[in-house]
């Protein structure tokens, strides 16, 4: 790998970019493929959060977790995975995918595709100027002639009034590379990281207790959605509490010993570990903004082509995370391409198009977003949600049906229970939003996400036929009800 440059000297890039993860990376391939000279700086590990702490770990975790509930309702399969989960065989294919928590593989990548790297913390230090600290303390400066791209993502958002600074606890990084099952887990939070380590923990062995403040899970999608997973969670022994606020947490013996967790109905709880899944905060505390005249610690707002609009000169751009357009690997990625594309072409000299379907603008991110919830039924959803739509004022059409009465749902698992929810904008003609719960659903996305991303009139999906007997059959069963 070629070192971008030696302690104590200064040298000037085409593009820099801080942090990466595979926003990052990917910005930087972008850059490297229209000719530019790019530079990474990075102060862990080559690959970020997704590769070793997030998509990648979780995932692995709990993918035999979600095969076994799937084989058990397949008549003549059931007896055969009755046992419990070999633990030691879940935990070395978690670090398997994880890549043993070593960037080797990544760091070849990046001289694969002609992209320099320095290891160190990086801080802007002025219009189109990055100081790196590397971890001998030598400083170097680096100039950018185009473009700064910051891509330093997110981390856990910790209540501040509980003291966890001084409390041992979980966030989603323990989560996902602890190497022992705790015998009891509390999971404070109700979205998509709670669900998803409540799982995976109970069904290797732990007994988990949700903590959720609100009234329900995945708030952020269909409130159907979240029932039929706190429904799953309850079936498979999670302990779910609504309402329950968390007003202290204390370990009497030090780091090794019990947590007690105090309620706000005055109750206790006592666990091995806990784990806070309680939102995200931006990683830009610490990134130099106050020399560009912005404030450390905020979320960073950009155009479609993710560069910073309170910034002068256009050269400063923010992506994936750091910007809470969507705060997803794969969109972090999509703005990347975009980015990287706009980066290319502005400084070519070519024009940078801003229309809705230009490839330097990422207006997905605001209209078809897709997600998959890796649980116990999954959960997957594109577009507008209900709720969204009542804020809107937009006139859209409600179309729910019971994925329990497709012939396919019954071919995949002997009483599956799910639900579909298609928003369909009554002025157009067109679907708005998808939101399927169900097991297998997440398969369905990609052709939800087309349909709403393309715009695809309804009486054109009448002839996008679904093969028989598969769950995606349940599109035509949506159209039908549409219909009447």
């Amino acid at each position: 790998m070629s070192e971008a440059a030696t302690a104590g000297t200064s040298r000037t890039y085409d593009v820099i970019v801080v942090g990466a993860g595979p926003v990052g990376e990917n910005v930087a391939d972008r850059t490297s493929a229209a000719g530019l000279s790019p530079v990474i700086v990075e102060s862990r590990l080559i690959g970020g959060e997704c590769s070793y702490w997030a998509c990648e770990p979780s995932k692995a975790l709990l993918r035999p977790v979600l095969a076994r509930p799937d084989a058990r309702r397949v008549p003549g399969l059931g007896d055969a995975v009755a046992g419990p989960l070999d633990v030691a065989a879940v935990l070395a294919h978690r670090d398997d995918m994880a890549f043993h928590w070593d960037d080797g593989d990544q760091v070849e990548w990046l001289e694969s595709v002609s992209v320099d790297l320095l290891r160190g913390h990086g801080r802007l230090a002025g219009p189109k100027d990055v100081s790196v600290t590397t971890s001998e303390g030598d400083i170097v400066l680096l100039t950018a002639r185009h473009a700064v791209a910051l891509c330093t993502g997110s981390a856990p958002a910790l209540p501040e009034a509980l003291g966890l600074a001084t409390t041992r606890h979980w966030t989603s990084r323990e989560a996902t590379s602890a190497d022992h099952v705790p015998g009891r887990l509390v999971v404070v939070g109700g979205g998509v990281v709670a669900v998803e380590m409540a799982t995976a923990w109970q069904a290797l062995g732990g007994q988990v207790t949700m903590l959720v403040r609100g009234d329900g899970l995945l708030p952020r999608m269909e409130p159907f959605a979240g029932a039929l997973v706190a429904d799953g969670l309850r079936d498979a022994g999670v302990d779910v509490r609504f309402g329950v606020t968390v007003t202290g947490v204390k370990r009497e013996h030090g780091d090794d010993s019990e947590v007690t967790v105090t309620l706000d109905d005055g109750g206790h709880l006592v666990a091995d570990e806990i784990l806070f899944a309680t939102g995200r905060i931006p990683r830009t505390t610490d990134i130099g903004l106050e020399s560009v005249g912005l404030a450390p610690g905020d979320w960073l707002t950009v155009d479609d082509s993710c560069r910073v609009t309170a910034v002068l000169g256009g050269w400063l751009y923010a992506v994936g995370d750091v910007n809470r357009r969507a705060l997803l690997t794969h969109q972090g990625k999509y703005q990347a391409r975009i980015a990287g594309a706009a980066i290319g072409a502005r400084a070519n000299g070519e024009p940078v198009q801003a229309h809705r379907w230009s490839p330097h603008a990422a207006t997905a991110d605001g209209t078809a977003v897709p997600q998959v919830v890796f649980t116990d039924p999954e959960v997957a959803s594109v577009g507008l949600t209900t709720h969204e739509v009542e804020q809107s004022g937009r006139r859209i059409g409600v179309v729910d049906y019971d994925l329990a009465r497709v012939s396919g749902a019954h071919q995949y698992a002997h009483g599956y229970r799910g639900m579909a929810r298609m928003l369909v904008d009554a002025d157009r003609g067109t679907v708005a939003g998808v939101t399927f719960a169900g097991p297998g659903v997440g398969e369905l996305l990609r052709s939800a996400t087309i349909a709403v991303v393309s715009e695809v009139p309804l009486d054109r999906l009448w002839h996008a036929v679904p093969a028989f007997p598969t769950i995606s059959e349940v599109w035509l069963r949506l159209l039908e009800s549409h219909r009447g």
